[in-house]
């Protein structure tokens, strides 16, 4: 068993990825400020809370937990909101990893594991994305997010440590057993908003943009189960990383959906149609955003469990009607 450093363990994919290490046989320690997180979402080894900037808590954290490895998810992810307030991705999303990385040269730990995303690629030159890509973001959320991946690969090379990004997709669904599932506030994922609409607990769904150079006018994204992406970051935690000491990795099914072919996916499991209105495009969005998943597949031995959009709105859907924690909690009523 090891202790492995979860930061950010309380919030979506962070608190599934606490779940698929204690289901692997270690203990995740989770260091989250709550301010996205759930404390109800921590479920498995203790909680310290505490900002992920803060490099003496996180530095006591890891020596007094005994941590050997650490997962990294604390960040902030609104591509719209990183648009227009840019100063505060930087804050958190790089200096959060160098208050992270600082930490571990203090108490001798070697490996990371990094949240990283689709979005350093920018605008999609190709109908998959392999880690050949050009990576080119055209927001400062993936701007962030590359700079936290050049940053991790310099102490690679300077100090020896290991590090893991795992470039994902759109991550949607929740955990099967229902223990865990999304809550964020504000809400802004297509998948619970769509079902929230579908249930006439939300407002109509927007649809940013119909004049994309796709297949039906809208943007299409790659979608991945948080159950999936969560055994793919423990996986991580002993990938080979190569002579460089890090490497990058997508992390996604290999295909494609539109906005329109979710919400009809959405409408097969609530059972009902999705109220929607169309809306001007969002500065930053590419309009086509498909993972090649090939070498993750390879260096994790990791084949995603949830291929169907189907599949994976259903377990949205289900969390949905029955949520444990989080803005939904108090408002399970469906009209």
């Amino acid at each position: 068993m090891k202790r492995i450093l979860v930061t950010g363990g309380a919030g979506y994919i962070g608190s599934h990825a606490c779940k698929a290490l204690a289901t692997a046989g270690h203990e995740p320690v989770v260091f989250d400020d709550l301010s996205n997180g759930h404390r109800e979402a921590v479920l498995y080894g203790p909680l310290v809370t505490g900002d992920v900037r803060d490099g003496g808590a996180l530095s006591a954290c890891m020596r007094r937990h005994g941590v050997e490895g650490v997962i990294h998810f604390a960040g902030l992810i609104e591509v719209g909101r990183s648009v227009n307030d840019p100063s505060v991705f930087w804050d958190v999303n790089l200096n959060g990893v160098a208050s992270v990385l600082a930490a571990m040269r203090a108490n001798g730990v070697r490996r990371i594991v990094f949240s990283s995303t689709a979005a350093v690629y920018g605008q999609a030159q190709s109908a998959l994305l392999d880690e050949s890509a050009p990576a080119q973001p055209i927001n400062p959320y993936g701007d962030s997010k590359l700079a936290a991946e050049r940053l991790i690969a310099a102490h690679a090379r300077a100090h020896g440590v290991e590090g893991v990004a795992l470039r994902y997709f759109n991550a949607a669904g929740a955990d099967p057993d229902g223990k865990l599932g999304e809550a964020h506030h504000p809400e802004s994922h297509l998948i619970p908003l769509a079902i929230e609409a579908a249930l006439g607990v939300g407002p109509p769904l927007k649809v940013f943009g119909l004049d994309f150079p796709t297949r039906d006018g809208a943007c299409i994204r790659d979608f991945i189960h948080v159950s999936d992406l969560a055994r793919a970051h423990v996986a991580a935690l002993t990938a080979p990383t190569g002579e460089a000491g890090f490497v990058a990795m997508n992390l996604g099914l290999g295909k494609g959906l539109s906005v329109l072919e979710v919400i009809a996916a959405v409408e097969q499991a609530c059972g009902r149609p999705v109220p929607w209105e169309r809306a001007a495009r969002r500065e930053g969005d590419p309009a086509v955003l498909v993972a090649d998943p090939t070498l993750a597949r390879q260096r994790l031995a990791w084949t995603p469990a949830f291929t169907r959009i189907e599949d994976i709105v259903r377990t949205a859907v289900a969390w949905r009607l029955d949520p444990r924690f989080g803005p939904a909690a108090s408002r399970v009523h469906v009209a």
